[in-house]
């Protein structure tokens, strides 16, 4: 009986052995599945957060400002393409402090009450460089749900070009105020000096009246300048391209200031191509060209010559130069000389009844027709005022095919 009993109980063992290894079979399948279902899932997260970080990239690199990501140590996280375009970075700044990528001591104080107030706005900063720029700088903390910081977050705005227009407008208003002053103060005086008796003096009296005139007419022009000017600069001119034969354009120039340089006995040579032709504005080309010649019969040599000559530049333009024989222009002046109210003598320019919008006004018109405008000089041997023109090229018509 007890061997018998023996042996049953040796098969439940066995039988039991075979069911727990089994068991554990197919829980150590369970535990590889369910490891590589976690890691699936971490692959997976992995690649989401990949996608995600590469789109956050993406939008920060589609704004126009700045952007700056620093975490809770100082260091950076993220910076977007328009910040590196501002400061001119050539090296990853991420995992960099403040002080170690920017080197602006400005920068870091930034940052550093930034962590004090949790928020800085309207913050201007000067970037050093060949060329300064000016942004504006707006921070905020990043809190978490208890409040603690967990990092800032910067936002440079560039101000550099509304400056440089806040500049141009003060300049702009300061010098019309000053050339509108001077003519109304002169004006007034000789005005105030007929009330008080000069009128009765007839040749006095003529002599005042001719005076108010001159300046009456010199804010007469400085006004049309001025309106002329800024309807160039906000595109309120359309220019009537056609085709304009230079010859005669400037010919009719020439006679209406042949009276100006016979008073100062200057001879006027139109030495222009007969079969040049411009694709342009003929009325805004003569007051181009009477601006040139005005200003080189005014500040030539008494006496000299003003010549006009043309040539074709290429297949494209043509190129139109205004030449004299005066003083010439100092260097410093020839880079400025097309600005608004730039005058290279002063006192002169006021003498000859000039606005100071002359060049300025021939630059818009010549860069509304797509050419540029330049001038040569050399001292004492005059000076040479040149502009480019498209060439105008009569359409063919196309043969028919057979």
């Amino acid at each position: 009986m007890w061997p018998f009993l023996t042996a049953v109980s040796l098969i439940g063992l066995g039988l039991l052995h075979l069911q727990w290894k089994k068991r554990c079979q197919a829980l150590q399948k369970q535990t590889r599945d369910l490891g590589a279902s976690l890691e699936e899932l971490e692959q997976a997260h992995l690649r989401d957060s990949h996608r995600s970080q590469a789109e956050q990239q993406v939008l920060f690199n589609s704004m126009l400002e700045g952007f700056l990501l620093l975490d809770n140590t100082g260091s950076i996280q993220t910076v977007n393409q328009a910040l590196e375009r501002l400061f001119d970075l050539k090296i990853d700044v991420r995992g960099k402090t403040i002080m170690e990528a920017f080197r602006l001591n400005a920068l870091a104080d930034l940052v550093d009450q930034v962590r004090r107030e949790g928020l800085v706005r309207g913050y201007e900063l000067d970037l050093p460089g060949v060329q300064s720029r000016s942004v504006e700088v707006n921070a905020a903390a990043v809190l978490d749900q208890a409040g603690k910081q967990q990092g800032i977050i910067l936002i440079f705005h560039d101000l550099t070009r509304l400056k440089q227009l806040e500049n141009t407008r003060r300049e702009f208003v300061a010098n019309v105020s000053h050339e509108l002053r001077t003519p109304l103060s002169l004006i007034k005086g000789y005005v105030e000096t007929l009330i008080d008796g000069a009128k009765d003096e007839p040749a006095v009296a003529t002599r005042f009246l001719q005076t108010i005139e001159k300046h009456a007419d010199r804010l007469t022009f400085l006004i049309e300048d001025l309106l002329t000017i800024s309807k160039l600069e906000s595109g309120q001119v359309v220019m009537n391209l056609q085709a304009s034969a230079v010859h005669p354009l400037v010919e009719r120039v020439l006679d209406d200031l042949q009276s100006k340089a016979t008073e100062r006995q200057v001879h006027l040579r139109n030495e222009t191509p007969s079969d040049l032709v411009a694709h342009a504005d003929s009325e805004r080309i003569e007051q181009v060209l009477f601006n040139l010649i005005d200003n080189s019969i005014k500040y030539g040599k008494q006496g000299g010559a003003v010549a006009i000559q043309a040539r074709a530049k290429d297949a494209q333009m043509i190129e139109i130069s205004v030449r004299d024989d005066g003083p010439g222009i100092p260097p410093e002046a020839r880079e400025r000389i097309f600005e608004r109210f730039y005058r290279v003598d002063r006192a002169r320019s006021r003498e000859q009844g000039g606005t100071g919008l002359g060049l300025s006004i021939v630059k818009h018109i010549v860069q509304s027709h797509g050419g540029e405008v330049w001038v040569e000089s050399e001292h004492g041997k005059g000076a040479a005022f040149s502009f480019t023109l498209p060439l105008f090229v009569e359409e063919r018509p196309v043969a028919d095919s057979m």
